[in-house]
C-alpha cells in the first residue's frame, strides 16, 4: 500500500496573522477528545478509542453523511484532525486530501489512514488560504472547523473557490439557541474548548446567509443529548439520568431547532 502523504511545511500562514498562530498553537497542544483516551497518543487502540467515541457521541454522523457515497470523488476535508473521518470517506473509495492548521493533527492522521488500510495527501495548510487551484474538488468536507477560525466568511470563499461546479460542501457548525448552550449556563459547565483563541456560534439564519454564494442549501439541526462519559459527579448523574431521558422523550418536530450541530449539505 502506498503511504500518505505529508506536507509539514506550513505555508500560506502570513507570519504577521498572530490569531491564525494562536490558533494553530492551541490545536498543536490539544488533540479532541483525548480525555478518553486510554491508550498512548498514535497507537492503533488510541485511534480505536476516539473513533468509537466520536461515532458514538455523534451518533446521527453516520447517518446524514454518507462516507460510502464519494467512491471515486476528489474529497478534500478542511481541519482533518487526526482523520476519523477522513478515514472513513477513503474506505468508502474517495480520493482523500485533508489539510489542517496543526503539524501534530497532520502526522497523526497519517498514522490513522496506515493503521486503516488506506491513503490520502495530508498537508499542514491555513484552510482560510488553501493551496489548491480554482474547482479541484468534488466534495469539501468542514465539520467542526469553521467556528474555530479567523474568518470564516473567508474559509466558506475559499472552500466554494474549490469546489468543481456542482460540487457538495458538508460543513457544520455550533448552534447558538441550542440546548447544549442552555445546559451550559444552567449547570455552569464550560462548552468543550470554550478557551479557544476563536469559538463561534450561529443561528441557523446567520449560516444559511454565510452560505448564500451556494445555489442550494439544506441546513439539518443534529447533535441531540447522549449520555456524557467526559463529565463526573452529581450535575453529570442529573444529566445522564434525568435530562437526557427526558429530553429524548420530546417530540422531535418540537426540538429539533435545538441541536447543537447545525450540519450544512450545500451545492456550488
Amino acid at each position: 500500500m502506498q503511504s500518505s502523504t505529508i506536507k509539514l511545511s506550513p505555508a500560506g500562514l502570513d507570519p504577521k496573522d498572530e490569531l491564525i498562530r494562536a490558533i494553530r498553537t492551541y490545536w498543536n497542544e490539544r488533540i479532541h477528545d483525548l480525555e478518553i483516551a486510554r491508550h498512548p497518543v498514535g497507537t492503533r487502540e488510541f485511534f480505536e478509542e476516539l473513533a468509537a467515541y466520536r461515532y458514538e457521541k455523534l451518533d446521527y454522523l453516520p447517518r446524514v453523511v454518507d462516507f460510502a457515497g464519494y467512491s471515486g470523488k476528489k474529497l478534500l476535508e478542511i481541519g482533518c484532525g487526526v482523520g476519523l473521518d477522513l478515514a472513513q470517506f477513503a474506505q468508502g473509495g474517495a480520493e482523500v486530501t485533508g489539510v489542517d492548521l496543526a503539524g501534530v493533527s497532520i502526522e497523526l492522521a497519517n498514522k490513522n489512514l496506515d493503521y486503516n488500510g488506506v491513503s490520502g495527501n495530508l498537508q499542514v495548510m491555513n484552510g482560510e488560504r488553501l493551496e489548491f487551484a480554482d474547482e479541484t474538488f468534488d466534495v469539501a468536507y468542514a465539520h467542526g472547523v469553521l467556528q474555530y477560525t479567523a474568518d470564516i466568511e473567508t474559509m466558506i470563499g475559499e472552500i466554494r473557490r474549490i469546489l468543481k461546479p456542482r460540487g457538495e460542501a458538508i460543513l457544520m457548525v455550533y448552534n447558538r439557541y441550542s440546548w447544549l448552550n442552555f445546559m451550559s449556563k444552567l449547570f455552569g459547565v464550560k462548552l468543550e474548548h470554550e478557551d479557544a483563541p476563536v469559538l463561534n456560534t450561529f443561528s441557523i439564519a446567520q449560516f444559511r446567509k454565510m452560505l448564500s454564494q451556494f445555489s442550494q442549501v439544506e441546513i439539518i439541526p443534529e447533535r441531540f443529548p447522549v449520555p456524557t462519559r467526559l463529565h463526573h459527579g452529581i450535575k453529570a448523574a442529573v444529566y445522564n439520568g434525568v435530562f437526557v431521558s427526558v429530553f429524548n422523550m420530546l417530540p422531535k418536530p418540537m426540538v429539533r431547532p435545538l441541536g447543537w450541530h447545525l450540519m450544512a449539505m450545500a451545492i456550488k
